[in-house]
């Protein structure tokens, strides 16, 4: 067993790239190797700014040989088939191939083909090669004469197995033993034996070629540095995995930039920093304010002691931060309610007009989900109004990623409501499946309004539209929406009724001549044209269909059976989001004990006869059954259960008992094992046999109102 290492060196690599393409370059050399019957031990990847670096251990010498059957024609085909089998099984003439006897079919012919294992160099040498010209790397470029493509130029290519070179070409550029370390510090060529002596001449020569190493050393400096200071590192993995990326010899330096900036909110400042320069924040580890230190890092060791980096950096900080502050004094001099005056001038989607308009229909919308959440709808809707406003402003311009957060500043600044100020900064949450959502116990009521009226208008307006996601794509990020209206609602416990809060959002695209319909207009030269006429019943429902596979998905990540989800919401009028999961989580635990799984079975049981019976005499058979034919004590005392549980689940389900619910469901489970132990349905006589189909029609009603049973696996 030998081992491989490979080692592709180029010009700088973007930082975000190289993590991407080490794991490409891993699966697909691997992929490769195995396609072509190399069996591989253990396998890592390592990059840095100018290298992508595969070691595989484990290499046997060649692949093992195969042999193999090839079917061919039947004997007697076509001359045009028969030499086509022979030309696909590298067969000279018919005369080398077998005859299989088949009194069925046929006889037939069968090649038998012997491949013998191949060098594992040979194979690498084309493996390597093949990997490189199909390597998708999000960009790529062209240089000199040839047509290869790489992100940036190629300067060599390591390729040892066993510690032997691999000779193959790419682009001018012969496989070798040789490359270079530090661009500063060990911009020398040297040779290397294996991945052993490869790393620890890297080492020597200022390069650190684990990314995980490079991001530890960047972490433990730069917090070092800032106990020394006294002041706290202000964490950001994705800025250390950035740094990480663009440094080969990282080397954390502490530089500081005016107190005047101070002045700027510090999502501001921090945002500039790391945007522009790839600096961390430092802040004072008693108040959590942002001081007037930063981070940097540097990419070699300065003989000066990092003194004139330290300044370079310092003059760039303080140019961004005075744009910075430029764009807060500005933005204070125009004041939110002259801003969002301005959206009109600012298209939210061709279809679905301005973010004026968007503007308006979220007034409306907050206004009326107030109610349910518990907030002032005055604050709700004048909240909703100014939400957006901040999207004209200069600092939401240069740094889109503050948007809300500005908004809140603003507000605070002209000494707005806090419920307003609060709502305009999180309305946009959660951003993500990990972002937090707007609480209630928090005091976040008006947010929680205009947060749901900002993703239920999203996502009804691009459903009007058509423009719903695929399995492809979701450029509109409408599953992100979803999820968040059901994290709102679920750890809010919110009672808010899909249907009804969907329909309220449709009216916003309701115009005076389409009532019940989404009218959408769009602009055909100077002509405005009707585009789009929907009913609004339909979207309601269609999009309750999506919030429930948004729900299982959501739920099924934390464990629970999507066929449960399907049973409750597959009832009528179930569209209460929180509801529907409580209702779910006692289902799941009713059905774990004896008396959910065997009444499970018993109600599958009486669904099975039903359906089979009602298929056969073509009727249906549900209904109320005859009292007075009832004639067994089991069919009695079935009858009295069905008409208990129907009225218990239903007062216990109409004060959110699910528990009860499920225990009163419970008390049919010994009626319908004694009926069917004791009573034959399909008697001779025909009354009697309707009439106890029909109570086995009872059954599942009795369970309907608390799930649909027939949707439950098991």
């Amino acid at each position: 067993m030998s081992e491989l290492l490979l080692e592709l060196f180029s010009e700088e690599i973007p930082a975000r790239m190289p993590t991407r393409a080490a794991e490409d370059l891993k699966r697909l050399v691997t992929d490769g190797l195995k396609a072509a019957g190399l069996a591989t031990g253990a396998v890592a990847a390592f990059s840095t700014p100018r290298r992508l670096t595969l070691v595989v251990e484990g290499v046997p010498a060649q692949s093992p040989s195969i042999s193999e059957e090839r079917k061919g024609p039947r004997v007697g085909a076509p001359e045009q088939a028969v030499q086509g089998f022979l030309k696909a099984a590298g067969l000279a003439s018919i005369d080398d191939a077998q005859i299989v006897k088949d009194e069925k079919k046929g006889d037939y012919y069968v090649a038998k083909i012997d491949k013998p294992g191949r060098e594992a160099s040979e194979i690498v040498a084309e493996v390597v090669p093949a990997v490189l010209h199909k390597f998708p790397w999000p960009k790529s470029m062209r240089w000199g004469t040839g047509t290869f493509q790489w992100v940036r130029p190629l300067h060599s290519i390591i390729c040892l197995l066993g510690g032997a070179v691999v000779p193959f070409e790419v682009a001018g550029i012969k496989s070798g033993n040789s490359t270079r370390g530090h661009r500063f510090h060990g911009n020398r060529p040297f040779e290397v034996e294996d991945f052993a002596d490869y790393q620890a001449k890297l080492e020597a020569n200022a390069v650190m070629l684990d990314p995980v190493a490079r991001f530890a050393e960047i972490r433990d400096q730069a917090a070092a540095l800032a106990k020394k200071a006294k002041l706290e590192l202000v964490e950001d993995e994705a800025l250390l995995n950035e740094n990480a990326g663009l440094t080969e010899w990282p080397v954390v330096l502490i530089g500081a930039f005016d107190k005047e900036f101070l002045d700027v909110p510090g999502e501001c400042l921090m945002t500039s920093m790391k945007n522009h320069q790839k600096c961390f924040s430092l802040r004072d580890p008693k108040t959590k304010k942002l001081a007037n230190r930063f981070i940097m890092v540097s990419n070699l060791t300065a003989s000066d002691g990092g003194t004139a980096i330290v300044a370079g950096n310092e003059k760039v900080i303080r140019a961004r931060l005075s744009d910075a502050k430029f764009f807060w004094d500005q933005d204070l001099k125009r004041r939110l309610e002259p801003m969002h005056f301005e959206l009109k001038g600012i298209t939210f989607h061709e279809k679905l007009g301005t973010q004026w308009d968007r503007m308006e229909r979220l007034t409306e919308l907050a206004r009326q989900i107030a109610g349910a959440v518990d907030a002032e709808p005055d604050l709700a809707g004048r909240a909703a109004q100014l939400c957006k406003a901040d999207l004209v402003s200069g600092m939401v311009g240069e740094f889109p990623e503050l948007q809300g957060l500005m908004g809140r500043y603003y507000a605070e600044a002209e000494h707005m409501d806090p419920h307003i100020a609060r709502a305009i900064e999180l309305h946009y949450k959660p951003k993500g499946p990990t972002d937090s959502v707007p609480k209630e116990e928090d005091g976040d009521s008006v947010a929680i309004a205009v947060a749901l009226a900002d993703k239920l208008d999203t996502l009804v307006g691009f459903w009007a539209i058509g423009e719903k996601p695929t399995g492809s794509g979701d450029p509109y990020q409408l599953r992100r929406a979803a999820l968040g209206v059901i994290r709102i609602v679920l750890e809010n416990d919110l009672r808010l009724p899909l249907i009804s809060t969907t329909l309220s959002a449709l009216r916003g695209f309701e115009s005076p001549e389409s009532e019940g319909f989404v009218s959408l207009r769009v602009q055909v030269g100077e002509v405005p044209i009707q585009e789009l006429l929907t009913p609004f019943s339909k979207i309601a429902n269609d999009l309750l269909s999506f919030f429930a596979d948004r729900l299982k998905v959501h739920l099924r990540e934390k464990g629970a059976r999507h066929d449960l989800i399907d049973a409750v919401f597959s009832l009528e009028g179930q569209d209460d989001l929180a509801l529907i999961v409580k209702r779910v989580d006692a289902l799941g635990e009713f059905l774990k004990t004896d008396d959910g799984a065997n009444l499970l079975a018993g109600v599958k049981r009486a669904s099975n006869i039903l359906v089979l019976e009602e298929k056969k005499d073509k009727t249906s058979y549900a209904g109320a059954y005859d009292l007075k034919l009832l004639q067994d004590k089991e069919e009695l005392a079935l009858a009295a259960a069905i008409e208990s549980v129907k009225q218990d689940t239903v007062a216990a389900i109409n004060v959110e008992n699910f528990k009860g619910a499920m225990n009163a469901l419970a008390e049919l489970r010994a009626p319908v094992d004694a009926f069917f132990d004791k009573v034959t349905v399909n008697v001779p006589e025909a009354e009697l046999r309707k009439n106890r189909l029909a109570l086995l029609s009872e059954i599942r009603a009795a369970t309907q109102n608390v799930a649909d049973f027939s949707k439950i696996a098991g």
